[in-house]
């Protein structure tokens, strides 16, 4: 079998689902091989001759070699604006490469001018005309050999911006090899499957969709007898590990599905019925001890929704021997300066932490179960003992008007030296979700796959008041600008660990 993860991701770190079912299927004896056709295919646009146009696109092309090179070192990283250059530069060459054909390529997302991923029926136009896809004569020539063999391919579909490309790599495998069997699961597939009333609109082109963990459904799939299959470690060793554009190995790993909270208001997971799934803790720390070990990665990247109190107190006092960073909630554990300089010691270089607002009645109407003070403590306390901080807002919820989103500002602007990098988000309500039938109106994106839909708001505080005041009042406060110009472009959170002191940097890529 060959499993494949699709373009277009950020190509920073080994895709954790194909890994994890490379291991399921080779516990079971099963031949396996993955493809990582995000990195390679980009790394192949990215070096294809082209013609420059202007001062921008020529100086891109001048410098592709020594920006990719110094991506995956560590001296870049010390200078924000000439990071800034090299990440935007490669993105350019990445637009310019699909621009003939409508398509909007780059290192973090892939848009096309005329096709949307929301639309069933442009799905199966890109899987229909595959040769227009910028992709096409890198992945049309591979197939040749990487199907040698092979009788069945899955694609790991968990993103928006891969479904187009997704989609056309099914169409050239589906008209140049009928006889190889065709599985489609990952995130986007889950989400699109347990929408209500949904119904399979590439019947004739996939032959099986997956949803949710993979691996017992694909060894079923493939006649492997499953009643006494446990948790398997996943498997890095099949992939490239040191292509990917980051200044050194960065290692992905989950110790749980689902969100250990789950109970906020409008959150996703929530909506489509993800149970929390957790491993035991010495079991994900055994699996984390052995992989660090086997792979030697520069830094851990916990995958979690919320990574467990349990789980921080374990690698409290069994560090992983390696920086760390990922997903926390404000929880009274980080209330604790001692527990704080624990996790300090334990190699955390960041946390990031879904604060969604700074006034307290909407935290209570979302069901956060985050105390206002509480929250405030935790920042006090995590830039004491120099753990970096991402924190993340959310803005035009139902439970939300503008002046208690004023109430949001003022508490980053008390906490700006606190906070390191910042993301702002609209919300979106979720199509399946039981407020949407009281907010709900209508289909938010225009597509027979929207996973949104638009809603009226309570409070009359509607999408276009909310970006009008992020962009004329919140982001123009300059403690507030200033954090945002922290944010690594594109890259965004991926790579911020690398710009907050404590994560040690190679000053040549090993």
């Amino acid at each position: 079998m060959l499993l494949i993860f699709p373009p277009i991701a950020k190509p920073c770190e080994p895709p954790a689902g194909i890994a994890q079912l490379a291991a399921a299927l080779h516990s079971h004896s099963i031949p396996c091989q993955v493809l990582d056709a995000n990195l390679e295919g980009l790394l192949w646009l990215l070096e294809q001759p082209r013609d420059a146009d202007d001062t921008w696109s020529r100086r891109a092309i001048k410098g592709r070699s020594r920006h990719l090179a110094d991506l995956r070192g560590g001296e870049l990283y010390c200078s924000p604006d000439r990071y800034s250059r090299a990440v935007r530069d490669l993105n350019r060459l990445l637009a310019v490469a699909g621009r003939a054909g409508g398509a909007i390529a780059g290192l973090a997302d892939y848009q096309h001018s005329q096709l949307s991923p929301l639309r069933s029926a442009d799905l199966l136009f890109a899987a229909g005309h595959p040769e227009q896809n910028p992709f096409h004569p890198w992945f049309s020539e591979g197939f040749n050999g990487w199907l040698d063999g092979i009788a069945t391919v899955g694609f790991s579909l968990n993103y928006l911006s891969q479904a187009l490309c997704t989609f056309a790599m099914i169409g050239h495998v589906r008209k140049r090899f009928p006889g190889v069997r065709i599985v489609l699961g990952g995130g986007l597939i889950t989400s699109w499957l347990r929408q209500p009333g949904w119904k399979n609109p590439f019947g004739g082109l996939v032959d099986h969709l997956i949803e949710g963990p993979g691996e017992i459904p694909l060894l079923e799939l493939l006649g492997c007898d499953t009643t006494c299959h446990g948790h398997i470690r996943p498997d890095y060793t099949l992939l490239p590990l040191h292509d990917y554009l980051s200044p050194g190995f960065i290692l992905p790993f989950s110790t749980a599905g689902g969100c250990y909270w789950n109970r906020c208001s409008f959150c996703p997971e929530r909506a489509e019925g993800n149970r929390y799934v957790p491993l035991p803790v010495a079991e994900a720390l055994s699996d984390l001890h052995a992989l660090t070990a086997q792979t030697s990665p520069m830094l851990l990247h916990l995958l979690d929704n919320a990574i467990s109190p349990a789980f921080l107190l374990a690698l409290a006092v069994d560090p992983p021997g390696v920086p760390w960073y990922g997903f926390a909630r404000f929880g009274p554990e980080l209330t604790d300066p001692d527990f704080c300089r624990a996790l300090k010691r334990s190699g955390c270089v960041m946390l990031k932490l879904g604060l969604e607002s700074g006034d307290q009645r909407v935290l209570d109407r979302l069901n956060k179960g985050i105390d206002i003070g509480e929250a405030s403590r935790v920042l006090k306390n995590l830039r004491a003992v120099g753990i970096g901080v991402y924190l993340y807002l959310l803005f035009g919820t139902p439970a939300e008007t503008e002046a208690e989103a004023r109430r949001t500002l003022e508490f980053v602007v008390r906490h700006r030296d606190a906070i390191d990098f910042m993301n702002l988000a609209l919300f979106n309500m979720p199509i399946c979700g039981d407020e949407a039938a009281e907010y709900g109106i209508d289909p938010f994106y225009e597509g027979d796959l929207s996973l949104y839909t638009a809603f009226c708001h309570p409070h009359g505080w509607d999408r276009k008041q909310v970006r009008s005041f992020l962009d004329k009042e919140f982001k123009r406060d300059p403690a507030v600008a200033a954090i945002i110009r922290n944010d690594p472009p594109l890259f965004t959170s991926n790579h911020a660990a690398f710009f907050v002191g404590g994560c040690p940097l190679p000053t040549t890529h090993s």
